[in-house]
Parts: C-alpha cells; sequence; structure tokens
C-alpha cells in the first residue's frame, strides 16, 4: 500500500504560533497569580503589622504609670524595679484589646504575665466587660487626708457592690490593706492605697485574693499603679499548639479543632487537669465570698503546671454573680440572645419588660462539662469511657443555677471527681 501524501501526523501537528501562543498565555497566567498571592500575602502582612502596633502599647503604658510614680502619686511593690532600676521588663506581647495590654514577663529571677489597663472612663458594659475601665486620668481615690480605716470603709463599700453582702468581708478586706503595704512597712501610704484602689476594679485581682489560697490562680508577683504582674503558666492554653499567625490565616477552622486535639498531654494528664477545672467550679459556687460565674468557659482561658495542675490564664469573664445579676437586669432585650455575657453566661430575655432576668440557663459545671468532653473522652480508657461518657452528658443537660439544682450539681460533680481520681489515683500522675 502506497504511503499518504498528506500523512495524518502533518494535521495533528499544531503550528509554532499556537505552541507559543498557548505558552505566552500560561506564563501570563503563572504571572498573575504569582502577583496575586504576593499582594495578598503583603496586604495581609500589612494588617497585621498595623494591629500590632495598633494594639500593642506597652511603653505607653509604661511611660503613663513611671511618670504617675515618678509624680508621687502612685506607688507599688513593682514600681522601683519598672521605673528605676529597669529590672522589670515587658516582653513579648499578648495583646487582645487594646484597653487591656498584656505581655511576658520578668522581674529578676521571676517570670510571669505584665498586665496594664489604658484608656476610657469607668463603666459597667454587659457588651464588653463586666467591670470599669480605668480614666485616663486615673489614681484620684483615696483623697489626700484620707486615713487608714476611712479607706477600709471604702474596700468594704467597694467588695459590698462587687459580691454582695457576705458575713467574712472584713478578711477579705484586710487582706487587700495587705497587699497594698508594698513595702511591708505596716502602714499603706496614699500613693500605694491609690495603687490598690485601681487594682481593685480588676476582676482578675479580685479573684486572685478570693481563691489566694487555692492553687487554681496564679500569685499576684507585684504591682505599680494597676500595671501588675501574675505568675507565669507554663502551659497555656488548656490544649493545643501555638502556630505563627501567618500559618493561622490559611488553617481552615476544622483541621484547627482536629490539629489542637493531637497536642494534648496523655489520658492521666489530663485527667488531672480536669479535675482541677471541676474543683475550680467547686470553689466558685458558694465559695467564702460569694459565688462567681464563668462566663467564658474555653482552651484559651487555662493552663496548667508542671505538675498539671489546672490555672487560671484569663480572669476577665469570671465575674461576681451578684454584680452580674445586678448589671444583666438592666440590659435592653428583645430575644434571649440579647441576654448573654461573654461567651457563655446566657439569661432569658422577659418579654413583657423587655428586660434580661438575673438567672444563667446554665450552671458553671454545666459549661464546664461541655468544655471537657472532647477533651477528656478523646484517648479515655476502654473501662471508664462509657461511665464517663455517660457523667459528662448528664451534667452538660444540667440546667438552670446550681441553688436551685444544688443536690443534683453536687452529685454530677462528685461523681465526675471520682470517677476521673480512681482511675489514676494509683499512678504516679496523681
Amino acid at each position: 500500500m502506497a504511503r499518504s501524501l498528506f500523512p495524518w501526523s502533518f494535521f495533528s501537528r499544531k503550528p509554532p504560533y499556537i505552541q507559543q501562543t498557548r505558552f505566552s498565555y500560561l506564563h501570563m497566567k503563572y504571572l498573575f497569580f504569582s502577583w496575586l498571592t504576593v499582594f495578598v500575602g503583603s496586604w495581609i502582612v500589612y494588617v497585621k503589622y498595623s494591629s500590632y502596633t495598633e494594639l500593642c502599647r506597652g511603653h505607653d503604658c509604661r511611660d503613663s504609670i513611671c511618670d504617675k510614680y515618678k509624680k508621687g502619686v502612685i506607688d507599688g511593690s513593682a514600681c522601683s524595679s519598672l521605673c528605676d532600676k529597669d529590672t522589670l521588663y515587658l516582653g513579648k506581647c499578648f495583646t487582645a484589646k487594646a484597653s487591656s495590654q498584656v505581655y511576658s514577663g520578668s522581674w529578676g529571677d521571676l517570670e510571669g504575665v505584665i498586665k496594664c489597663q489604658m484608656e476610657e472612663a469607668p463603666r459597667y458594659d454587659l457588651g464588653n466587660e463586666m467591670e470599669p475601665r480605668k480614666e485616663a486620668v486615673a489614681f484620684n481615690k483615696p483623697n489626700k487626708g484620707t486615713s487608714v480605716e476611712r479607706f477600709r470603709e471604702m474596700i468594704l463599700s467597694h467588695l459590698k457592690v462587687k459580691v454582695g453582702d457576705q458575713a467574712n468581708l472584713a478578711n477579705l478586706a484586710t487582706q487587700v490593706l495587705s497587699v497594698g503595704d508594698a513595702n511591708k512597712d505596716g502602714h499603706v501610704s496614699l500613693p500605694e492605697a491609690r495603687s490598690t484602689w485601681a487594682l481593685l476594679q480588676l476582676n482578675e485581682i479580685l479573684l486572685a485574693l478570693v481563691l489566694r489560697d487555692r492553687e487554681h490562680m496564679p500569685k499576684l508577683l507585684g504591682f505599680c499603679g494597676d500595671l501588675y504582674m501574675m505568675e507565669k503558666v507554663p502551659y497555656a492554653p488548656l490544649y493545643g499548639i501555638s502556630l505563627p499567625w501567618i500559618m493561622e490565616v490559611w488553617i481552615p477552622a476544622g483541621l484547627r479543632r482536629r490539629m489542637d486535639q493531637w497536642f494534648t498531654p496523655s489520658w492521666p494528664h489530663k485527667a488531672k487537669i480536669s479535675i482541677g477545672l471541676l474543683e475550680l467550679v467547686e470553689d466558685l459556687f458558694h465559695g467564702t465570698f460569694g459565688s462567681f460565674l464563668m462566663c467564658d468557659v474555653s482552651a484559651t482561658a487555662f493552663g496548667y503546671n508542671d505538675r498539671h495542675d489546672l490555672k487560671v490564664m484569663d480572669a476577665q469573664h469570671i465575674v461576681p454573680e451578684a454584680l452580674f445579676q445586678e448589671g444583666i437586669r438592666q440590659q435592653h432585650c428583645e430575644v434571649d440572645e440579647d441576654c448573654l455575657y461573654g461567651a457563655d453566661c446566657l439569661t432569658s430575655c422577659d418579654l413583657t419588660k423587655n428586660r434580661c432576668t438575673p438567672e444563667v440557663t446554665r450552671p458553671n459545671l454545666a459549661r464546664a462539662c461541655k468544655a471537657l468532653k472532647d477533651y477528656i473522652l478523646k484517648g479515655a480508657p476502654s473501662d471508664v469511657h462509657e461511665e464517663l461518657e455517660k457523667q459528662l452528658y448528664a451534667c452538660i443537660a444540667l440546667r438552670g443555677s446550681a441553688e436551685q439544682m444544688e443536690m443534683e450539681h453536687s452529685l454530677i460533680l462528685n461523681n465526675l471527681k471520682t470517677l476521673l481520681w480512681k482511675k489514676i489515683s494509683h499512678t504516679k500522675d496523681s
């Protein structure tokens, strides 16, 4: 058979100009997406850098505090180290809101977390904080000439507003005065009193005093004005892994949650940490100085130390129940969702008055169990998994305030603690 004069391969071969056009198109497409990637990446870096410089204003806070210290307006155990000796350093910035500056810190051999309040006049606002925020020209109380006894009365009145009229508030007031005597000379000076009064407005300091003898709250290491340093919590958040922000931007939320579950301690250690959270719930329910509500029970609010003792990382949303109820009553509402404070404290809306009711719909224990469910069930030994799951779901189902269901609340809490403790009590993890 004779060969074809026009082989098919001739027709199937693309002309050179078509190949060049295709190459140019691919080249342009590659350049466009490369440019787009660089542009988006640069924009993200710029936004993050702008946010960082806008949020992280520790030098402004330090300058403001030291200016008042050098003028004799305030004083405290950390003032000299911060302002004169330069032995108290602000390190890495963890600030999430400009009004509350948060940094890692070192003070001689001590490591901790330094916090400083900034801006805005005191007000109660359920949409933001349930604590007054600092005035730009704060530290004007107590007034010059105020006696120690009068200052003690001011403290007692303030504590009654915060936690209610408790029988032993006098003991708490004594603790406050003891902390205020920064140089331990047996006398609270006016500058020391002004620093103490400013600190006392903050929920975290109040909780540190209330839980002073308990292991769940980091210790107050020192203060100057309302800048203060808390004991460092070595491991935080409660579980998960900290990633550079540039990686956080690109990781989907679902994958991020799964990754967090991968980076957790061994199950016996998780059990001990969980017992710590349950004990914290116990301490805050009908505690020595009244009840407190945990309005953000998330992994980021807690951490733990080398002995796997639970530590509160962020006490901003652990509020006295009396203060919460007083504030939420005045909140206007159209639906129940309008009566939410923090992430977890929800009450119902009274549609006849369009005001929020004072009682939370779920107690601290139910919210803690919800936070613990995935954490403690993952990797649980087979001989306790089923019972543990049953107890946790019974706990999550709790409704109404703890006072309304005190017996059921106490029973579930004790059952969970006993179940976990029996499983680890014979191990070195206990």
